[in-house]
């Protein structure tokens, strides 16, 4: 068969032939292949849907030291010169970390603060305060939490993560299948005695190392010799049994440089001619409805095109995001603080707002696996330093690509399951782009808005004067900004209690009666203010309350207290305390909405968020949770 020379089809632009190439396997992209298997072999993978907690880690309360758990109450006398003792078996017992603790204990004192009088007896000069020292059931992970989204690849911390919270199997994207075909009468395999002209074949042995970095699945056939024919019969067999070809070598102009024929032969070719040096000879062809790839002989040139088209198709066949960690600047949206006795890391989330990187810390507990599991980045703290103030510029270690972060919507605000669930539904229109929470409070948001330290904020504030929601209060503290705000959800308030409503709780009296354990969200959270707003429309003292002071920064958090048993009641949302089977004696009906600056609305990620805010498959899935109406979702309100 006579071969004419190859000619370059054109000269184009590695970005505009890459997108071009993507843009041919619109319709394989949108349909890939996704297979379930075991979370233990699921590392690397990407997940094809979102994975929620079965179980809360811990699923008991935990002692969190080695020392002796106590009841509180009992230690209430013990002062600095007038020593309390306590008595094994009647006052204490010894536990270890991990150790479970029991009803009949609320505190632990850590080993340290102890005064070993006997075997039996010892002695404290500092009073327990209730649940000091003790991992509350679901600190980690409460049962209905997300761990990881769709769309996301799995990391040996998410693996933890996914396994604690008592999930055994995962639906995955398949690994792609990718066949290498190195070609050329030149080319011996390794181990051949060489002669003149020879040349080692290495490079397919490169692309199968670089195809297993990417998680696929590499299948290298053996060296085939510049014949049309035998090369054309591999090139077939490889596309019926793989996802992706390249056939390395024989993409350049010689006269036995075959690759163009083949694939125009057997298929199109799209781009024969990179703008790029080393490089430029490669061939981006489709046979049967799959990518195959020419790639040029030259090493370097191999190198270079296989990782900046081959490695591209690769990951986006299985919905893999490029990892580029990096060292860069942030501004501290919150103050840390730490003892200059030690070398802290701290887990921060990350967002880029008007040319700044933001950072806002996450849960500093020791236990808390799923603070790195949402983390973006690591502050070091040097062990010389005490902290850093809000604000300040320091320096973060990034575990996400910073394009990522780049393409992050920081939200500071109120907490609800619904932004876990948004952000499900954008990694699953758009895999690139994030939503990151930091669940600070309504009040914690609206600050965080006028420092431009966050795109959005949601918010549920309650005005005590007029009884309207969040309009007043932004008018109040933001009355110098630009601000917009978009009506989310209203959603339903109430007490949840154990399933079967053991301590008959019908109404905000009730919660101040003396064997009612409360536990409450945070000062400056929404859900705090309105609780606060009907003890003063009852007429009631929240010294009155027994629990009033115990504080969690979630709804979900305040669900575990109470299915757990170490609460009878607490105050939140209808959707968390179905999560966790309790029962939900309903109080109010609020609005939770979205307050953003004006100027952030015509963002692009921040329109992505809007339009799953308002889409259907976001309404259906909430609907199905409960709790939640939409007369209004995705209204503007001007302030």
């Amino acid at each position: 068969m006579k071969i004419e020379r190859n000619i370059y089809l054109e000269n184009t632009d590695l970005e505009v032939a890459l997108k071009g190439y993507l843009e041919r396997f619109e319709e394989e992209l949108e349909n890939k292949a996704v297979e379930t298997i075991s979370v233990m072999d699921s590392l690397g993978r990407v997940t094809a849907e979102p994975y929620f907690a079965k179980y809360s880690s811990p699923n008991f309360n935990a002692s969190a030291m080695d020392g002796i758990a106590v009841k509180s109450e009992v230690t209430y006398e013990a002062r600095e010169g007038k020593p309390l003792t306590l008595v094994k078996g009647r006052d204490y017992k010894v536990v270890d970390t991990g150790d479970p603790i029991d009803g009949d204990y609320n505190a632990v004192i850590m080993i340290e603060d102890l005064n070993d009088l006997s075997e039996n007896e010892v002695q404290i000069i500092t009073p327990a305060s209730p649940w000091q020292h003790i991992r509350p059931v679901g600190e980690d992970i409460v049962a209905g939490e997300m761990i990881v989204s769709a769309n996301h690849k799995i990391r040996p911390i998410d693996l933890a993560s996914i396994i604690n919270g008592g999930v055994i199997e995962v639906q995955v994207y398949s690994r792609t299948k990718v066949g290498i075909i190195p070609t050329g009468t030149e080319i011996v395999e390794p181990g051949t005695i060489l002669k003149v002209g020879d040349i080692i074949e290495s490079n397919s042995r490169m692309f199968e190392g670089l195809t297993l970095e990417c998680g696929a699945i590499p299948s290298r056939y053996n060296v085939v010799k510049d014949d049309y024919e035998e090369i054309k019969k591999t090139v077939m067999d490889s596309v019926e049994k793989n996802d992706i070809t390249i056939i390395n070598a024989g993409s350049s102009a010689g006269t036995e440089d075959y690759t163009r024929s083949i694939v125009e032969d057997l298929g199109e070719v799209y781009y024969h001619g990179l703008s790029i040096k080393p490089g430029k000879p490669a061939i981006l062809g489709k046979i049967k409805g799959k990518p195959v790839i020419g790639i040029p002989g030259y090493p370097v040139s191999a190198y270079m095109v296989f990782r900046s088209i081959a490695q591209e198709i690769i990951m986006e066949f299985m919905n893999l995001p490029r990892e580029k960690p990096v060292i860069v600047e942030a501004y501290l949206s919150k103050r840390v603080v730490s003892s200059y006795k030690y070398k802290e890391y701290v887990r921060v989330k990350m967002g880029k707002l008007g040319g700044k990187i933001i950072a806002t810390p996450l849960n500093r507990g020791a236990g808390v696996l799923m603070s790195l599991v949402r983390c973006d980045g690591i502050l070091v703290i040097p062990k010389e330093k005490e902290g850093f103030e809000a604000s300040e510029l320091v320096q973060v270690e990034l575990l996400r690509d910073f394009e990522s972060i780049n393409n992050t919507v920081v939200s500071i605000g109120s907490h609800d399951l619904v932004m876990d669930i948004i952000n499900n539904h954008i990694h699953t229109t758009n895999s690139v782009m994030d939503l990151s929470s930091a669940h600070t409070g309504s009040m914690g948001g609206i600050m965080a808005l006028r420092k431009g330290e966050c795109h959005l904020a949601p918010i549920h504030l309650l005005d005590e004067e007029t009884g309207v929601y969040n309009v007043p209060v932004l008018k109040k503290y933001l009355s110098g900004a630009d601000v917009t705000l978009v009506k989310g959800f209203g959603r339903i308030q109430g007490f949840m209690v154990q399933k079967g409503n053991p301590k008959n709780i019908k109404s905000l009296r009730d919660i101040s009666r003396d064997n009612v354990y409360f536990v409450n969200r945070q000062k400056g959270s929404g859900t705090r203010v309105l609780l606060d707003y009907r003890l003063k429309q009852e007429g009631m003292d929240r010294s009155e309350i027994t629990g009033y002071d115990r504080e969690m920064t979630t709804h979900m958090s305040v669900a575990a207290a109470v299915s757990s048993g170490t609460a009878d009641v607490g105050l939140g949302v209808y959707s968390a305390a179905r999560t966790m089977n309790l029962d939900f004696i309903p109080l109010a009906e609020e609005e939770y909405d979205f307050a953003i600056l004006k100027e952030e609305m015509n963002n692009p990620k921040m329109k992505i968020f809007l339009k799953v805010l308002k889409s259907k498959n976001l309404k259906d899935e909430l609907r199905e949770l409960g709790g939640y109406t939409f007369e209004n979702t995705g209204k503007v309100v001007k302030i």
